[in-house]
């Protein structure tokens, strides 16, 4: 996501070296490539004369300290005025969702139909019952599209929350109203409604959001928005501010390869919150949202404290224990414990994600590592030890060229590619003994082997 504005930002760093302090000449240069780096990327223009204006003025004069260059120390006044434009200025409780009434606490999604509110919704309960401990109901007031309220029960009952049902004959306040009768009655916590979208902005889908909206009085009012619609979504943005109490903002897509301009332009039009950021189609695929968190990965900074999280949510505690043990008694690293640190890599989002998470200098090694190639490797990989049978995994050293054959066929690939991944195997498994040693810097030295394109 606005790649470019961390290239041009990069680039403009460079021809600033050597310079002794902040100047308007220099800083005009700067300045002139944040805005068409903004600009190209779909950000709002009042947005960006605003962000802009702002920069100027905090940049102008500011001494450079001693260990900074005055490309640094102009990032840093960009770093903050990128947050402040997402809503740093409103302190980290806006960013939070608002609990504070009798139960239920009533969340009702709105936006245009393709924004991604029911996988949102799916999402936001998956959410709340993990990281809050909520009981959560969901219920669809959408009457108008095929199938949206089997799709709504069906990553409600995959995230594990309670779903309320309804009838496309149904009126959306009547379902709304049921459903939070229903809530009341069976003591749930929180009640997410998941309202109707159209292709486009017209009036009666506005009058009748806003007829559930007075009927069930929510507390919080999300408006749903896809981060590829570039300048659309600001008029969307504005037509809902207009006829709702919005609270809060859940952008979606911000994986996708649009310029990303939604994320810095909607916040700064409606004056709300960004609460939640949409990351991928996976039911887990939910970011709290943090204003200088999200400049840190703008700029290349990287977020090292959402690839922590990441880890947490991801790694079994308990199997990487269990590893530990085992490598440190002398036991073997097999198949079985490698395709386990596969897996693991997965449920933290793949090497993309977190790559994704990583300061920039890191995401160019990993660029030049072509991450989609070591990606489907990483499924190969899971696909040929799948093919083995117990002993083979437990015993690898027993795998020799009719096996291999074998497995090669049942994992429907080559040869080359099954000795490719046993070699993969021997490396890591040298590893763990060096590791055990203590030999930590030979392991590292040994890592760059199994990782092309990083220095």
């Amino acid at each position: 996501m606005l790649d470019n504005l961390t290239q041009r930002l990069a680039k403009v760093v460079k021809t600033m070296r050597g310079e002794a302090r902040l100047t308007e000449t220099n800083t005009a240069e700067m300045l002139r490539e944040v805005r068409l780096a903004l600009l190209e990327a779909d950000v709002a223009l009042p947005a960006v004369r605003e962000f802009i204006a702002n920069v100027k003025q905090k940049a102008l004069g500011e001494e450079v300290i001693a260990s900074l260059t005055p490309g640094q120390a102009l990032v840093g006044v960009v770093q903050r005025e990128l947050a402040s434009l997402m809503g740093a200025d409103l302190g980290p409780e806006a960013s939070q969702l608002n609990f504070a009434t009798q139960p239920p606490a009533i969340i009702l999604m709105a936006g245009l139909q393709g924004a991604g509110k029911t996988t949102t919704v799916g999402k936001l309960a998956k959410y709340l019952r993990e990281q809050k401990k909520k009981k959560v109901l969901t219920v669809s007031t959408d009457v108008y599209r095929p199938a949206a309220i089997g799709q709504l029960q069906t990553v409600t009952e995959q995230v594990g929350a309670d779903f309320f049902p309804s009838l496309t004959t149904d009126k959306p306040v009547d379902i709304a109203l049921a459903a939070l009768d229903f809530a009341k009655r069976h003591y749930h916590d929180v009640l997410i409604i998941d309202t109707a979208g159209r292709l486009g902005i017209d009036e009666a889908m506005m009058h009748e959001i806003t007829a559930v909206h007075a009927a069930v009085k929510p507390i919080e009012t999300l408006f749903v928005v896809d981060a590829m619609l570039g300048q659309d979504a600001i008029n969307t943005a504005k037509a809902f501010n207009d006829a709702l109490p919005l609270t809060g903002i859940v952008l979606t897509k911000l994986d996708g390869d649009a310029r990303g301009g939604a994320a810095l332009s909607v916040r700064h039009i409606t004056g709300k919150p960004i609460k939640f950021a949409g990351v991928g189609e996976k039911l887990d695929g939910l970011e709290a949202f943090d204003p200088s968190r999200m400049a840190n990965r703008i700029l290349g900074m990287g977020d090292i404290l959402a690839l922590v999280e990441e880890a947490q949510k991801g790694v079994d505690v308990a199997a990487a224990q269990d590893l530990a043990q085992k490598i440190k008694s002398g036991g073997k690293f097999d198949l079985n414990d490698f395709k386990s640190q596969l897996g693991q890599m997965k449920k933290m989002g793949g090497m993309s994600s977190l790559m994704d998470k990583l300061p920039a200098q890191f995401q160019q090694a990993a660029s030049a590592a072509n991450m989609g190639q070591a990606e489907k490797s990483v499924r190969r990989m899971e696909g040929m030890i799948n093919a083995m049978t117990a002993q083979e995994r437990a015993k690898p050293e027993l795998i020799k060229a009719s096996r291999k054959r074998r497995i090669a066929i049942g994992a429907g690939v080559q040869v080359q590619e099954v000795n490719r991944m046993l070699s993969q195997f021997d490396q890591m498994q040298s590893m763990m003994k060096k590791l055990k040693s203590g030999g930590m810097m030979k392991m590292m030295r040994s890592m760059k082997g199994m990782m092309p394109g990083l220095k």
